[in-house]
Order: C-alpha cells, then structure tokens, then sequence
C-alpha cells in the first residue's frame, strides 16, 4: 500500500558511504574468529574446514552488499515471493528430500544440499512485516486480520514439524512472534498461546519422537547414559571447565584436539573456543555478537517505515535466537539441538 514511500532514490555511492561499517567489520571479526576456531578443529590445519568458510564468507559478503544496495522497496514488492518459494521447496523436501541424522530436512543440489526450512525463517519476517506495514499498528489486535499473519506461521511450521525438525520449527514460530508482538500484537495473546503449550504439554509428549523425547531425558539427567545420548553434552562441560579463566592456548585444548569433544566444528565450536581462550575469551566473543545485536538494532529503530523497521528488528531477533540456543545447548541449559552458532560453526 505504501512503498512508494519506503525509501527516495540514492545513487549507488550514497548507498555505499551510508552502510554501517561498524557492523561489517564486527561481523567480519566474528567470521575471522570463525576460520581460527575451525583452524584449531582441524589440528592446526586450514582444510577441510577453515578455507570453505573463508571462501563461503566472502561470497555471502558479496550478497551482503548486493542486497544492502538494492531500494527497499524492491524487497517490499518482493516480500510475499521468497514465502511462496519457500513452500514449495518445503514440498520438495517431502518428495524428493535427502534423510540425514533420521530426519529428511535437506534437497541435494548437487554442489551443496539446501535446507529450505532455513529460508523459511526470513521469509515468514519478510512476509509479516509487509502485512503489518500494509495494516497498521491500529489493526494489529483485530481478530479476523490476524488469520493470515497466523497461518503464515503455522503452515511452514506444520511442514517442518513432520520432517521432523522440532527445534528449526520452534525457532520459525518464535521468530514470527516476534514479528507480530512488534507490530503492536496484545502480550495477552501471546500469554494465552504459551499458557495452551504449557497445558498441552502431556498431550505434544506423546507425539514426540523417541529421540527427541530422549534429548529431554538427557537434558534433565546426562549421567543416565554418560557414554550414549548424555555423551555430548558431557564432554562439552568437561571442556568448558577445563579451559578455566584464560584458557589452554590456541590449538592446545585437550578435549578437543584428543577427539573428546564431539562435533567440534559445528554445533560445540564455542565450546573449542571457550577451552582455548577461557571465559575470558568466551565472554570477548559474547560482546562482539551482543556488539552486533545492538548495532542492527539501532538500524532497525532509525527506520523511518514500518516496513524496513519491522524486517531489520525480525532478522536481528531470528540472529539472536541461533546465538542464544547454541551457547545454552552447549551450556546444559537448553537441551542439545542442532542449531549453530552464526559465523563461527562451519
């Protein structure tokens, strides 16, 4: 309705000279503690590891500017287009999907296997916030036009749920929520709709898998099976520890480097990290992201339309979920789930 004024026409210097380089080069920091981490996981050595992610990197910068130049307005006419790819991707997924770790999440490209339901994160905010946009904040609360923000949520969220992928479809609809409590949404009805999770709690036990309902077992009790299912989280805490406050030196953490800790390059890299640097150098890492969550939201509240203020405060919110499981899954605080840690796991 309104993005004609989104945004006044600038010339590509303009663009370029009013990008916020302060958080280009924080970002880049963290994809550069990134490449030492992985470095270390590999013995010392840039391959396998390090080099895909330099070069990984520096394609995704290139896209980053790429898309950082074009008009916002291109990406409010566009906002609906990347929700309807993504369905169908999702569909794909149940036709022709790649199984993996007994799950069937991924589409095998070939060159490298796509996970739709990680597209669907951003383009379930960038649908909302064209919705909320087009409506108004006065609207928010109105029952009948809340059906389609909802059902924007629910269908991918149904979609991944049978994959079965219960941690990304979490992530999805906490993401969304955000989208819409922004947008002027009632807390109320976000207390009635955790109040209806917590109640049907005995009801969602018995349709979760054997594995996930194992994941919660082991959260509450990882002694149970210290050398099965409570292995990782164990050996992740052994680490923590170990790297006590300043840490055992680049590419001397034990744990690590003995093969103790699982899956190193991936989900527990900060778990290398913190065994290397110590908490010291945990906590350095945690000021640059929280660096980083600060600067996008200053960009999101100098927006001048809702739009863009919406779909910068989305993607900042769905970045800070992924920081925040993965350092609390690696913790023992959450239990252990498959998300990683941006920038840094490989």
């Amino acid at each position: 309705m309104m993005y004609s004024t989104l945004s006044n026409d600038q010339s590509f210097a303009a663009k370029l000279s009013n990008m916020n380089w302060g958080l280009i080069f924080l970002i880049s920091l963290m994809a550069f503690i990134g490449v030492l981490s992985l470095y270390s996981a590999a013995n010392g050595s840039i391959s396998p590891w390090a080099s895909r992610h330099i070069a990984r990197f520096v394609i995704c910068l290139i896209g980053m500017f790429i898309i950082a130049i074009i008009d916002i307005r291109v990406w409010y006419k566009l906002a609906y287009l990347p929700f309807v790819l993504g369905l169908l991707l999702l569909l794909a997924v149940e036709l022709t999907g790649h199984i993996g770790m007994g799950a069937q999440r991924w589409i095998d490209l070939g060159i490298l296997q796509l996970q739709p339901s990680e597209l669907m994160k951003i383009a379930i905010i960038m649908g909302l916030a064209r919705y909320y946009h087009t409506i108004g904040s006065d609207n928010a609360n109105n029952p009948i036009l809340m059906i389609w923000p909802l059902a924007l949520i629910a269908i991918p969220f149904g979609m991944v749920i049978i994959q079965p992928d219960l941690g990304t479809a979490i992530m999805m609809a906490t993401g969304g929520g955000a989208v819409m409590y922004l947008a002027g949404v009632s807390v109320w009805f976000f207390l009635t709709i955790f109040a209806s999770i917590i109640l049907s709690l005995p009801i969602i036990w018995q349709f979760l898998h054997d594995y996930q309902k194992d994941r919660i077992m082991i959260f509450l009790n990882p002694e149970t099976d210290p050398l099965g299912s409570g292995y990782h989280i164990l050996q992740s805490k052994i680490a923590l520890g170990s790297g006590g406050l300043e840490g055992k030196g680049f590419l001397k953490g034990t744990q690590s480097h003995l093969n103790f800790l699982p899956e190193k390059q991936t989900d527990f890299i900060f778990t290398l990290w913190a065994e290397e640097f110590g908490m010291l150098g945990g906590l350095a890492l945690l000021m640059i992201i929280g660096l980083i969550l600060a600067y996008c939201t200053w960009i999101a509240m100098r927006c001048r339309h809702r739009f863009s203020r919406l779909l910068a405060i989305g993607l900042t919110v769905n970045f800070s979920l992924y920081v925040i499981i993965n350092i609390a899954m690696v913790m023992g605080v959450i239990p252990v789930v498959g998300v990683p840690l941006p920038l840094i796991s490989y």
